[in-house]
């Protein structure tokens, strides 16, 4: 398992881009309808959600140049991993966004209590019809590459937070329309504003733990040790790391002290073989060391 080898292979989220680009037009085509609706209605839960919408489209259109980004061989020599990790950023551009939102329909929200704006029910309940449809098209196309790319798990989580906005303009457009009261219409965007919130914050969580460089979600760094150390011809480990590059791409570092008499090619194979197939950890860097090596224990980090 050697160093400086390209890093051209493929990535989750280039296989995806195409499901990325038809949500894209589909969600920034409805974004137009409902932004003049929610203005036209005077409702803040339309309001809200198609605030929700225009970091969706933004969101959508990062994770598009970053899958293609993503995909770009380097030409600086100064990249030696790629530009896999704008599709991280990407995903936290998406986290960013769905905060802004979320504390700007709650503090619209309470700027509103107390007050009596008139509230049309029948746009809102057309638009969130509509919406409903579009978010349920896109989650379909989304959801297949969530479970393997952060940046589309961004996406997709986008969409879910907004298939929640367009019921709930639905609701709220029906208790309007049953009771005479716009308090609903405020009511439910607040509700609104929190579902996306929670929604941001879980992928931040994963955002920063990718950028953290933590050990992949699923994996025991102690146990990945048990299992090289298990290695015939390994002595002992030491310096393992483990840590993702971007979503379906695992790294790993580590030393191996191997026994007196053994095959350093024999270990380096076995090793390999053992991330792969049974820790999912595709690219690793070993350093095959005998037992009299001495220099591992001088760095204090």
């Amino acid at each position: 398992m050697g160093a400086g080898h390209g890093h051209g292979h493929g990535h989750a989220g280039a296989r995806h881009r195409w499901r990325l680009a038809v949500s894209f037009g589909l969600i920034g085509s409805f974004f137009v309808v409902e932004l003049v609706y929610a203005l036209l209605a005077d409702s803040l839960a339309l309001l809200s959600d198609a605030g929700h919408m225009a970091a969706d489209v933004v969101a959508l259109g990062a994770a598009l140049v970053a899958t293609r980004i993503a995909a770009r061989p380097d030409t600086t020599g100064r990249r030696t991993y790629g530009s896999y990790r704008a599709e991280v950023f990407a995903s936290l551009l998406a986290v960013l966004l769905m905060l802004g939102v979320s504390v700007y329909v709650v503090a619209e929200a309470i700027g509103r209590i107390g007050g009596a704006p008139e509230v049309a029910a029948g746009p809102m309940l057309a638009v969130g019809v509509l919406g409903l449809a579009v978010n349920a098209v896109a989650l379909l196309l989304l959801r297949s590459g969530a479970a393997e790319s952060l940046n589309v798990r961004g996406a997709y989580l986008e969409v879910v937070a907004d298939t929640a906005g367009s019921v709930g303009v639905i609701v709220a457009g029906g208790l309007v329309a049953a009771t005479g009261q716009p308090l609903w219409d405020t009511v439910v965007a607040l509700g609104i504003g929190a579902f996306v919130a929670v929604r941001a914050l879980a992928l931040g969580r994963q955002v920063f733990a990718v950028l953290g460089q933590h050990v992949p979600e699923g994996m025991d760094l102690d146990v990945v040790s048990a299992d090289l150390a298990a290695v015939e011809g390994v002595k002992d480990v030491h310096d393992l790391h483990l840590w993702t590059l971007t979503s379906g791409m695992h790294v790993a570092t580590a030393h191996l002290v191997t026994e007196d008499d053994a095959d350093s090619h024999a270990v380096l194979d076995r090793a390999g073989h053992l991330l792969r197939e049974r820790h999912g950890v595709a690219h690793a860097t070993l350093q095959v060391e005998p037992a009299t090596h001495q220099g591992c224990d001088e760095l204090g980090w």
